[in-house]
């Protein structure tokens, strides 16, 4: 990709992002629009200005939350789909409950989570980013390594090639890809569900604690500069999972 096209790439998001800002203040300022009804970007920034230290402080406890989950919750996967890979009956046994598993409600699993641990853990919300991300690179992962073209499998196989030399050459360049598509989406995830489940339960120390304490105090202005927070740890999590694709891909073409 040349400079040209990056930077094409990089002009075009952020010009809607300064037309949105600019009609969101137009809109706040045109209406006269209270600050407890809907705050205007400029305030937000002055706020997480102004607070940047508790954000901060918030951030880290819910960027730690989110990112033992995803290293856990990206373990446990891969490391599961290679068993699902090689045991297929075991796919059909093991796929429906992790599916029934992940379509339970966030806040009925955190809930229960936090009356079985006391309540300044982080083990239920770090317990659920990783069930969630389990889920996307269980699926995503388990796809690649089965899912590779047949032609590739039968010319291994007229060499002789055992099921391991089979896995090594074939099955896990093909799931490769699909690993770092589910890390894309799971990267993201992983914020979400940890300061989501802030929401119910336990230590009022995270970003989500945070949001709600200070919409329930009528400061919108400042609850929305720690959804700043939030939103720029996800970027920060889905753009650390774009540059280990890139690495990775470097690395493969040497």
């Amino acid at each position: 990709m040349t400079i040209l096209s990056r930077a094409k790439n990089i002009t075009a998001p952020l010009i809607f992002g300064v037309v949105f800002l600019a009609l969101w203040e137009g809109v706040v300022v045109g209406f006269d629009l209270k600050p407890y009804f809907l705050a205007a970007p400029s305030k937000i920034v002055e706020q997480f200005f102004k607070n940047t230290t508790r954000i901060w402080e918030a951030t880290v406890v819910s960027g730690t939350n989110a990112l033992v989950g995803l290293i856990v919750g990206t373990v446990l996967g891969v490391a599961m789909s290679f068993v699902l890979s090689r045991f297929r009956f075991l796919s059909q046994l093991v796929t429906p409950l992790a599916i029934s598993l992940n379509a339970i409600p966030i806040f009925v699993l955190v809930a229960v989570l936090n009356n079985m641990y006391s309540i300044t853990s982080e083990i239920p919300r770090r317990f659920m980013v990783t069930l969630v991300v389990y889920f996307i690179v269980l699926v995503n992962v388990a796809r690649g390594l089965t899912q590779v073209r047949s032609i590739h499998v039968e010319l291994m196989r007229s060499y002789a090639a055992s099921d391991l030399a089979i896995l090594r050459k074939v099955r896990v360049p093909n799931a490769i890809p699909y690993l770092f598509t589910a890390l894309k989406v799971a990267a993201p995830a992983s914020v979400i569900t940890a300061f989501v489940s802030e929401y119910f339960g336990g230590s009022q120390n995270g970003l989500g604690s945070r949001i709600t304490s200070n919409i329930a105090n009528s400061k919108n202005a400042a609850a929305w500069a720690y959804v700043l927070g939030a939103c720029l740890l996800g970027l920060a999590f889905y753009t650390v999972s774009i540059i280990l694709e890139s690495l990775t891909r470097k690395g493969q073409t040497k």
